[in-house]
């Protein structure tokens, strides 16, 4: 069965996706969505048929699709999945879900309610190591975790802005949310502190806080703390660190340290998680079998309710309750 797909959004994340798709047989790139027609055009011509839009009404009335990726900004989310759910095509929508749980919300009522397939890019969910992880822990009595997101800032404009991204923790560490709900369970309680120390006297016109850190307690008694910074020259921690009554997981994307009595061993993981959360999308538009899809709207809503969470703790000076 030939797949026929569109895509909303041709920056740099859809280019992550297309550069999977293009190898798999009976997948077709056959239309392409961007509100910079030059970029549309620039997409489109990269495969044979596909055609450029700059009105995506005109797009998803013109093209039968199978389904449709969507790759665009925090602040832009809404009126494509809107427009996907009333048409009915399955989508697969980058993170996050938008700058407000209103609107997400939304959506996701209107998913559940035509049952319509989705799937959403929390890909640290198909990298092996996180699997090999959540073997680890079964049967294991977790404790803590911690968990980073250090480095330094994104320079696009809409990346700098509050109402453009929703901050990093938003927009960048839900990786690290989502994988905490994944391994441990979901999240009753958060308290955010965050501050903006460094980054609007180098670049002006930021508002997004550049340091902060997030405690959290989960529904099984797990004390969990994430902390992220963007103001650094430098790249450092990415990753979550689970803590047990039998030692200490350290994932790093596709790494995985276990450290026990016993001593630490290694996993490295060999596969693409990009390409199996694409995979397993594709799948799911064939057979109608969503089994293989790790994350779904409405499991993404959730991730993205903490965080928003943490965002109006840090703003009150107040833990807010899940």
């Amino acid at each position: 069965m030939s797949v026929k797909l569109g895509v909303i959004g041709t920056g740099g994340i859809a280019n992550h996706h297309l550069k999977n798709l293009v190898k798999m047989d009976g997948v077709e790139m056959t239309a392409f969505f961007d509100v910079d027609a030059s970029r549309a055009e620039k997409a489109a011509s990269e495969f044979a048929g596909a055609k450029a839009f700059t009105n995506l009404d005109d797009m998803l009335d013109d093209r039968k699709l199978d389904g449709v990726y969507v790759c665009i900004p925090p602040m832009a989310h809404g009126d494509a999945e809107l427009k996907l759910v009333e048409r009915g095509i399955p989508f697969l929508v980058e993170k996050p879900l938008g700058i407000n749980n209103e609107l997400p919300a939304r959506i996701a009522e209107q998913v559940n309610g035509k049952k319509l397939l989705t799937s959403v890019g929390y890909h640290w969910r198909y990298e092996e190591a996180t699997a090999q992880a959540k073997k680890l822990l079964e049967g294991a009595q977790q404790g803590m975790a911690l968990g980073y997101w250090m480095g330094g800032m994104p320079m696009v404009p809409w990346w700098r802005v509050m109402n453009g991204s929703g901050g990093q923790f938003v927009e960048q560490t839900t990786h690290i949310v989502d994988l905490l709900r994944y391994l441990c369970g979901e999240v009753k309680e958060v308290y955010a502190a965050y501050a903006l120390q460094i980054m609007d006297k180098q670049v002006p016109g930021t508002d997004v806080p550049d340091v902060g850190s997030v405690t959290m307690k989960l529904a099984n008694g797990t004390i969990a703390t994430i902390s992220n910074t963007c103001a650094i020259p430098v790249g450092h921690h990415v990753g979550l660190d689970l803590y047990t009554n039998r030692g200490v997981l350290e994932i790093r994307g596709g790494t995985l340290r276990e450290i026990t009595p016993e001593g630490v061993n290694n996993f490295n993981g060999s596969t693409n998680a990009y390409n199996t959360e694409d995979e397993a999308f594709i799948y799911a538009l064939r057979t109608g079998d969503a089994s293989r899809i790790l994350s779904n709207y409405d499991d993404a809503l959730r991730t993205h309710a903490v965080t928003i969470a943490a965002n109006e703790s840090a703003a009150s000076g107040k833990p807010i309750t899940l």
